[in-house]
């Protein structure tokens, strides 16, 4: 599934149930019927896609797709099915990223909805998705952005019960003919937090003014500014002048009301990865296409060593980025109380495989040239909502420190206790690789075989080992209601999630001659968190940080990309191809990382540690190479 690229002309969704399977073959149709010349002429003079809706509404796709199976009245085909959401996020993307916007956002303003326990809401809710309405998340404010503790919605208490909400939102998608608007904002008569002081723990009464609510844009109180963006989507300013809200309007109060905003997010952002494959393949096809049709100097653009080098990446990015987000699928639907490894693995869905996506589009763009700008070509009108994913539902910055929060369990397994013992060895920081590397590695070694009679010896260590220990994830293609993601508690406890070891799968896979040496960079990373630990004030230092998190990330996106590689059974060709490209990144980040003004002597020299060559191989290359050329003429969409 994931070694093949999508292609509209053959796809028969295979993995999925009746119903599911003829929506999403509708939507392709749907979208070769309408035509290329009509979706660039549309996108070109910014037309609402009306045409697109009136499908949505005679096909009751989002009613099906986005309505949770307590919600649907019985309706055996209605649930809250992330792997086909997943899949309709990738078509949407494949044909242009304004049709997966008007989705993505419709999501976000369902997400405050669903997690409540207002019936009556939820019922309207419900109610508006079979009608064919679209809906919006009223978060973030123009002054303030991400900074949700500051809001200027401000809701007035009135005498009789209720309030009069009054203030602006800004960058709403669909907020101009959404149904229900779910919108954040504080009461008049509660006090405002500070969000300069946002790191302490705050007090429940501090929580206690902050709500969410639902809006409806038709509302003659309901004020539409304009739209913020010059595009085909509406991304509303809006303004609520003392817009009545009723009690039976609020979706949450206190706590819960930031709760259910992160956890919103977390279900939302998952799916920008998707759209960005479903992108990425659309335009890979017709740069090959291109490329290969074009003969410069008496040979196809596609010979030039250049060029094939530029694909063979592009190729290989791209298998990666859909080998880690079906995996990612399993653990999204498998997460629960006690597994909530997803908020890792969805945090880099979003954040590593829509920048891998922007990469790709721009080697795509030296492959094609002046090309990629004729306004007969689907990517000038891609490229736009690409470079926007990264920094869309938090920016990768956001994304980044959330992923950093992890690090810690992720990269130590109880069984390495023994690790730790480097930071206190004289010298550890700045003596040679080969010795560091020795030792380090006769220390892992040590942990992980003496694991079992610690964990006897050692109560508490049982214990971390019995949290560490997570029964394997299965494949979830199965059409079940993924009911979990709307009760996902407190955001809050990340420093208590645990990892599985993540060496096991590497390992399996250490014949792959660049697999084996990304695990040598993996495990000298290891080596330099435990021997050049990062100091109190660089803990503080987000530049910093975010030169480890380059570094750190990079381990479970291969790791899931591995395990789903497991399962497909994945060409050894590309993946080396892949590893080759993550080697090259892997030691380019570690340079970073050693320049930082801040890094002590020990962290630029264990830093250096992790640059590596990759295993160059030309047969492997050409394997690579000729399934890329393969792909030429392979799809066009209808005119």
């Amino acid at each position: 599934m994931s070694q093949s690229l999508f292609n509209p002309k053959t796809c028969e969704f295979t993995e999925f149930d009746t119903e599911t399977r003829r929506l999403l073959r509708a939507t392709v149709d749907y979208f070769e019927a309408f035509g290329k010349t009509r979706l660039l002429a549309d996108n070109r003079d910014r037309i609402w896609y009306s045409d697109f809706l009136d499908f949505v509404k005679r096909e009751r796709v989002f009613a099906t797709f986005l309505t949770p199976a307590a919600e649907a009245a019985g309706d055996p085909n209605k649930r809250w099915d992330t792997a086909r959401n997943a899949m309709l996020s990738k078509i949407l993307g494949f044909y242009g990223m304004q049709y997966w916007y008007v989705w993505q956002v419709t999501i976000l303003g369902l997400g405050p909805i669903w997690q409540s326990a207002n019936v009556e809401a939820k019922a309207r809710a419900a109610a508006l998705l079979e009608s064919g309405q679209i809906f919006a998340f009223g978060l973030s404010e123009r002054d303030h952005g991400a900074d949700i503790y500051s809001t200027d919605m401000v809701l007035e208490p009135k005498r009789g019960g209720g309030y009069a909400a009054t203030g602006s939102k800004y960058y709403i998608g669909n907020g101009n003919l959404a149904g229900m608007v779910s919108v954040f904002g504080r009461r008049a008569d509660k006090p405002i937090i500070d969000s300069a002081d946002f790191q302490r723990k705050m007090t429940e009464e501090e929580y206690s003014g902050y709500l969410f609510f639902a809006a409806e844009s038709g509302h003659k109180n309901y004020k539409l500014v304009k739209n913020v963006v010059d595009s085909q989507m509406y991304v509303a300013a809006f303004d609520l002048d003392k817009y009545p809200v009723a009690e039976s309007d609020v979706l949450h109060t206190g706590r819960a009301a930031f709760d259910a905003a992160m956890n919103t997010v977390n279900i939302g952002k998952f799916n920008l990865g998707f759209g960005a494959v479903g992108s990425c393949e659309h335009a890979l096809f017709e740069a090959v296409t291109h490329a290969h049709k074009r003969v410069l100097f008496g040979h196809k653009v596609t010979e030039f060593p250049q060029v094939k080098s530029l694909l063979a990446d592009s190729y290989a990015r791209l298998i990666g980025m859909k080998l880690y987000s079906e995996r990612a699928i399993d653990y999204m639907r498998s997460a629960d109380d006690d597994d909530r490894r997803y908020l890792l693995f969805n945090a880099i869905e979003k954040m590593s495989v829509t920048r891998h996506g922007q990469k790709l589009y721009e080697d795509l763009a030296d492959v094609i040239a002046a090309r990629g700008f004729e306004n007969d070509m689907y990517f000038p009108m891609a490229m736009t909502g690409m470079f926007g994913l990264p920094r869309l539902e938090g920016t990768v910055h956001v994304n980044m420190a959330l992923s950093l929060k992890f690090m810690p369990n992720y990269m130590f397994h109880p069984a390495d206790a023994g690790l730790a013992a480097l930071r206190y060895l004289p010298g550890a920081g700045v003596a040679p690789k080969g010795a560091v590397r020795a030792v380090s590695g006769a220390l892992s070694w040590t942990s992980r075989r003496a694991s079992g009679p610690a964990a006897k010896a050692v109560p508490a260590l049982k214990s971390e080992f019995r949290r560490a220990a997570h029964a394997p994830v299965p494949t979830r293609r199965d059409a079940a209601d993924d009911e979990f993601l709307f009760r996902q508690g407190p955001s809050s406890g990340l420093g208590k999630i645990r990892f599985s070891d993540w060496r096991p799968v590497f390992e399996k896979f250490a014949h792959i001659p660049n697999v084996a040496v990304f695990l040598e960079q993996a495990l000298a990373l290891q080596t330099l968190l435990a021997a050049a630990t990062p100091t109190a004030a660089q803990q503080q230092d987000v530049d910093f940080l975010f030169a480890l998190g380059e570094l750190f990330t990079q381990l479970p996106y291969a790791q899931l990309i591995l395990e789903q590689a497991e399962i497909e059974g994945a060409d050894e060709s590309v993946l080396d191809q892949l590893f080759d490209l993550f080697v090259r990144d892997f030691s380019k980040h570690a340079l970073t990382l050693h320049t930082k003004p801040t890094a002590t002597k020990a962290q630029q020299v264990r830093a250096l540690d992790l640059v590596r060559r990759p295993v160059a191989d030309l047969a492997r290359f050409d394997r690579v190479s000729e399934q890329v050329r393969a792909l030429a003429g392979v799809y066009e969409m209808n005119p």
